[in-house]
């Protein structure tokens, strides 16, 4: 009887040990005290640009971010690194944010298209197109379309904010030839969409689209390697001293991203700054 009452305690004291460590491990990576890792975009990202100035890694034009950042050279990569890692911080393109990962508020505020267009989400940054002095007429007409009320409509539609309201139809020109733009990964996925619509009211338009990143996009412009440049950041200084022109053609908010498993739903722009320049490394500090 004795042995009988020993094996039913062992067995709900097991059975509670189970539960509490459950508990404590289930809903967090962040909670269970792991270290941070930061991913971190390449230099010349746009995004990269974008993201230490408006959060103050950037200071006094000294880019901060810990050396021991994983570098990824793709808004795709850093989401994937980020969804397949728990103790994982990123940041990528708000128009590019999917249910695998999860956006952290900022200073209490939601990554939304509403609050970007408000103001009230303070990371945000224009997705320009760049050119290099006159442009060919084909060239030309890929930007009227992206700039007119049809184009406009597409880059809401896919997530983005657009830049004119008011703007004039498109009317098709029935021009042919190939288009080849290079630049931000963050910008390409609707340069693309904004491509497909405009070759279907075309057919004997080829657009490529390469994505190298801002400052490779702004480079193949200089040195006349394709059409348009796409950046996701504004030209600099000695990049404007070239000759290149710049047209906003979408505003877009910039995801703080965590993986779906950490118990992190807000963080400060001064908790994210010290995160990035490896003040912050564990998760425990900022819960």
């Amino acid at each position: 009887m004795k042995k009988s009452r020993l094996s039913k305690v062992l067995t709900i004291s097991l059975a509670a040990l189970m539960v509490f460590g459950l508990a404590s491990c289930g809903g967090g990576g962040s909670s269970s005290g792991e270290d941070i890792t930061v991913i971190s975009r390449e230099e010349g990202s746009g995004t990269r640009d974008a993201f230490t100035e408006l959060t103050g890694v950037l200071q006094d034009d000294v880019d901060r971010t810990v050396d021991t950042a994983e570098i990824s050279n793709s808004t795709s990569v850093v989401t994937q690194s980020v969804a397949g890692n728990p103790a994982a911080i990123g940041y990528i393109s708000l128009g590019s944010l999917d249910d695998t990962v999860k956006a952290v508020k900022v200073d209490g505020v939601e990554a939304t298209v509403d609050n970007v267009k408000s103001g009230d989400y303070k990371l945000q940054r224009p997705f320009n197109i760049v050119t290099n002095g006159e442009v060919s007429e084909l060239a030309q007409d890929f930007i009227n379309y992206i700039m007119s009320s049809d184009g406009q409509a597409i880059i809401e539609e896919e997530g983005y904010i657009m830049t004119d309201e008011n703007a004039p139809a498109y009317e098709a020109s029935g021009l042919t030839g190939t288009i080849t733009l290079a630049g931000s990964t963050s910008v390409s996925p609707v340069m693309e969409v904004l491509a497909d619509e405009y070759k279907a009211l075309n057919s004997g338009v080829t657009i490529e689209i390469q994505q190298t990143g801002s400052g490779a996009g702004i480079q193949s412009t200089i040195e006349g390697v394709c059409d348009i440049g796409m950046a996701s950041r504004a030209l600099e200084d000695e990049e404007a001293a070239e000759g290149l022109e710049s047209q906003t053609i979408a505003l877009d908010g910039i995801a703080v991203i965590v993986n779906n498993d950490n118990a992190v739903e807000d963080l400060t722009t001064e908790q994210i700054m010290n995160i990035f320049i490896g003040e912050i490394t564990n998760w425990s500090e900022v819960e």
